[in-house]
């Protein structure tokens, strides 16, 4: 059966921020894989250090990610353009010939580029993640051919209610007025009226997220948008590859450490890991509280699919998709580490610092009774042992950088929220069949224990790239056979 969808892109020139993050690489390749007659993929990249945006976009295109798209479509790499920019600049920091012809070639636009540090300041959170987003709204304003902008939010955006409906709610504060506000208070002063602004958001990241939000419904509501929210983006589910993670993003954090980025979304990367190693062996949180993961895979579908229904509907006002999984495919955070912490001993991490043991504590005597005997207390004497055989200490300066992280988690594992999902549902509802098979994004049928299996055996694959001839010969789980192909 024909793909409605897929159709829809063939001659279409699409235009994507954020491309070089988790969910945006997953996105271009699901676009250049499901869609093969776009015509191309604009990509803004900043240049880094002495590395040109194309030659960024060379490396990310060499990894695994790309390698089914490569082997079905070898020509591909055709269809990719590094634009160099930089959403802190003014006008993204494109030059005028390349706006010149993007003006007259884009027909949709993915906005997924964001700042996901939770400890941002406020004036670099507020830069990247409004200014960039009206500087991007002033780019579709000039598009000759758009379609469809499809803006990529946080179903923690508005964190501080406990039922999140798929509408846009207004910040305490009307963005432009703080725009305006920042550009004359010094540092100090922002620090000191932060708490008061953010009110009861735990962090500029969820707070500037929803005036973005806000900022769409007053700059952007003559254009053809849509907004799309993932809750915590992990590993993939099903496509390209099972299992797939890399450092950007997703629950990584509950295998090797605590990340210290938090991926557009709740980026829990570093924490896995550190419990994989050994070093993370309780956090605060409630056992029974929601872990809204959603994989990579399924947010990325249900943008391309988002994007396509806003170019043939064209709705009236502006559509928000919640794209969360608690609602419809409940997985609690005690029930995920403990799933993490087995498969992580059924296949352990090279180089542990010692066997890996986890628990979500509630109470604040035993967290921190627990954290000196079972966390602090190790590490120490292990820096103290370190010295005593002439090496460099460092264990104890990690940990300290950890648990800095992770503390600025426990707002998210200690609290329990739901959304509804009525326009994700309907936009289901819409697809053909062979839509919903190509661009699934319904988390209904996820198997979690199976998921995670995969997640701890794609961490030690893509992110610690371990050696996979090593799984214990007792492992005869498929996808380990999986994982262990060349």
């Amino acid at each position: 059966m024909a793909s409605a969808i897929a159709d829809f892109y063939k001659d279409k020139n699409v235009f994507v921020t954020g491309a070089t993050g988790f969910l945006g690489k997953v996105l271009v390749e699901k676009l250049l894989r499901s869609c093969p007659e776009v015509e191309g993929i604009y990509l803004l990249i900043r240049p880094r250090g002495d590395q040109t945006a194309q030659e960024r976009l060379n490396k990310i295109v060499e990894c695994k990610l790309f390698d089914k798209v490569r082997h079905e479509h070898p020509t591909f790499h055709r269809k990719l353009h590094a634009i160099p920019g930089d959403m802190c600049e003014p006008a993204l920091g494109i030059s005028q010939s390349d706006e010149d012809m993007l003006v007259s070639k884009i027909h949709i636009l993915f906005h997924s580029a964001a700042t996901v540090r939770f400890d941002d300041p406020l004036k670099t959170s507020m830069q990247l993640n409004v200014v960039g987003t009206r500087d991007v709204i002033a780019l579709c304003h000039k598009l000759k051919h758009l379609q469809a902008f499809v803006h990529v939010s946080t179903a923690y955006a508005n964190c501080d209610r406990s039922y999140i409906e798929e509408v846009i709610y207004p910040p305490p504060v009307q963005p432009q007025k703080l725009i305006d506000a920042l550009e004359w208070m010094d540092d100090t002063m922002v620090t000191k009226l932060t708490p008061d602004l953010i009110g009861k958001r735990p962090n500029t990241y969820t707070f500037t997220k929803a005036c973005a939000e806000y900022l769409l419904t007053q700059e952007a509501a003559d254009l053809p948008l849509s907004i799309v929210r993932p809750s915590i983006i992990g590993a993939s589910w099903r496509e390209p590859l099972v299992g797939w993670c890399d450092n950007f993003g997703g629950p990584v954090i509950f295998s090797d450490a605590v990340s210290t980025t938090c991926s557009c979304y709740l980026n829990l990367s570093f924490h896995d890991l550190k419990i994989g190693k050994g070093f993370l062996r309780t956090m605060r949180g409630e056992y029974n509280a929601y872990a809204d993961i959603i994989p990579v895979d399924l947010t990325a579908n249900l943008m391309i699919a988002v994007a396509w229904d806003t170019a043939v509907s064209r709705p009236e006002n502006i559509p928000v998709y919640n794209s969360t999984s608690g609602g419809v495919n409940p997985l609690r955070w005690g029930e995920f580490s403990e799933g993490i912490l087995e498969n992580m001993k059924k296949y352990p991490l090279d180089k542990r610092f010692r066997t890996p043991n986890f628990a979500f504590v509630s109470n604040s005597f035993m967290y921190q009774y627990w954290q000196i005997i079972s966390q602090k207390g190790p590490v120490y004497l292990y820096d103290i042992w370190l010295r005593m055989i002439g090496q460099k200490p460092g264990v104890l300066k990690m940990y300290s950088r950890i648990e800095r992280v992770i503390s600025s988690l426990d707002y998210f594992t200690s609290h329990h929220w739901e959304w509804s999902h009525d326009n994700a549902d309907a936009l289901m509802a819409k697809m053909g069949e062979e839509d919903k098979k190509i661009f699934k994004f319904d988390c209904r049928g996820l198997h979690w224990p199976t998921y995670m299996e995969n997640y701890v055996l794609g961490i030690k694959k893509y992110v610690l790239k371990e050696d996979m001839d090593q799984l214990p010969i007792a492992s005869t789980s498929e996808q380990a056979r999986k994982l262990k192909l060349p």
